[in-house]
């Protein structure tokens, strides 16, 4: 798990759900962990996170931002958790590419009947041209 001084919190007012209480509680979150300064990774797992996580980074920084809540306390464990599944997918190793196959000569038989059967079945829809 990320290191709790490494994480800085920002607090905001949030829109949505909340009627009155909307306007002064500050219950959207900001959660900033800065990526490319972390103590806690090592240097492969840190390229891979920049890599995977590219678009999402502002200047090696990763900001999640939690408000479909209406209280801060449920906005801060949101955001905790997202960042974390974040990280924990970007730190994934990447399957294992594809190796490429051929179509079998079956496949592509059964493939080219079945096609004759359909364009059969639409001709004899068709007006007959006598």
């Amino acid at each position: 798990m990320l290191p709790a001084e490494e994480l800085r919190w920002r607090f905001s007012r949030s829109s949505g759900p909340g009627g009155q209480g909307v306007n002064t509680a500050d219950s959207r979150v900001e959660l900033s962990w800065d990526v490319t300064g972390s103590h806690a990774l090592g240097e492969e797992l840190r390229g891979r996170l920049l890599e995977v996580l590219e678009g999402r980074l502002v200047d090696g920084v990763l900001v999640v931002v939690a408000s479909q809540h209406r209280q801060q306390r449920r906005n801060r464990s949101a955001a905790r958790d997202r960042l974390a599944a974040l990280v924990a997918a970007a730190a994934a190793p990447a399957p294992p590419a594809r190796r490429t196959t051929r179509i079998s000569a079956g496949a592509r038989r059964r493939r080219a009947e079945a096609k004759q059967a359909r364009s059969s079945t639409k001709a004899l829809r068709r007006r007959p041209d006598w």
